[in-house]
């Protein structure tokens, strides 16, 4: 099949390979990593594409840059506008201050100070919020209508997926040939990305998703057959928290099979091992996709397997204040 041949819903698998070209040098090529223990454990040959090594610490860069890239001159003299509390809020930041274009970030009050303090750092104006889903619509909404910014959604957007597409388009230039790349899945944008490309440059690659077990509705949408909403799950897990989009949900039920899960416990424990064995950090939704794998939900007994570990944005002080007390009451 060629790259221009295979289209799902409103976008063609050539998208990924024009994100390629077009976000090119203003995205970092991330290392893929490898770990012979790792390996020993599962049984097959794993290859992790290090995202938490890309701009702003996730894979999120690549989609907002692809999106705000393709703006138009009038949408860009009116500035962009999302909704985010997380590595979103900081790619679509990054992106519109590399490229001259006014941001906009609508976020809730309950975000953490040093995601909002890291997005307002890249230029981008953060307007407040409730915690609400309804609530950051509404606000996002209302700004729209008052400034006229153009939304860049966090993963409901063909741009946005697109972008995100071109993480497992390099990991397949780095580590081909592999029979599995698994993606950690909460709105779909990576996962549909990921599906696309991998359906353009190595059709005979599967792709698995991977998410909490307390967040599993991506699993339970595809099983279904239709979209079930996530409601407002508790998981470890942050950034896989959020329902399918409509337009992700599009490409995963035509491209992938399967979503495993893994526990919140699970889920720490894989990302303990990261930090140790492969001395990075990265957040608990990257370690997703290796729990599952270690815990058995994926087999991947002599399969060569790329990882997309997505992001390595995790809130630092509680592990260091702990590390500080332990420290002051054991030297008092």
């Amino acid at each position: 099949m060629s790259v221009e041949s295979a289209s799902i819903g409103s976008i063609s698998c050539g998208e990924i390979a024009r994100a390629v070209e077009r976000i090119g040098r203003r995205v970092h090529q991330t290392p893929v990593l490898t770990s012979k223990t790792l390996d020993e454990r599962c049984g097959g040959r794993l290859f992790l594409k290090c995202e938490n090594f890309q701009r702003v610490g996730a894979f999120k860069f690549r989609g907002a840059m692809n999106a705000i890239l393709q703006l138009s001159d009038a949408e860009k003299a009116s500035g962009a506008i999302t909704h985010s509390s997380g590595n979103h809020a900081q790619a679509v930041a990054l992106a519109g201050k590399t490229t001259g274009v006014k941001t906009c970030v609508v976020m809730p009050s309950t975000a953490p100070a040093v995601k909002r303090a890291a997005t307002e750092g890249y230029g981008a104006v953060v307007v407040e919020c409730e915690p609400t889903l309804a609530a950051r619509e509404r606000t996002v909404a209302d700004l729209i209508a008052r400034e006229g910014y153009t939304l860049i959604h966090p993963f409901d957007d063909w741009r946005v997926i697109a972008g995100q597409g071109t993480a497992a388009w390099e990991l397949l230039d780095q580590a081909d040939p592999l029979d599995l790349i698994v993606v950690p899945v909460g709105g779909g944008g990576l996962l549909a990305g990921t599906a696309l490309a991998v359906e353009a440059k190595s059709p005979r690659t599967r792709v698995i998703g991977a998410e909490p077990a307390a967040a599993d509705d991506a699993r339970r949408s595809l099983s279904a057959g239709t979209i079930i909403p996530s409601g407002d799950p508790l998981t470890v897990a942050d950034g896989l928290r959020t329902s399918l989009g409509k337009r992700p949900y599009s490409i995963i039920s035509r491209l992938v099979n399967t979503i495993a899960t893994a526990t919140d416990r699970e889920i720490l424990d894989a990302m303990r091992f990261v930090w140790e064995r492969f001395k990075i950090v990265v957040e608990p939704s990257a370690a997703v996709p290796i729990a599952a794998i270690i815990n058995g939900s994926i087999p991947v007994q002599n399969l060569r397997v790329g990882v997309i570990v997505s992001g390595g944005n995790i809130d630092l002080d509680p592990f260091f204040a702990g590390l500080i007390h332990k420290w002051v009451e054991s030297n008092a």
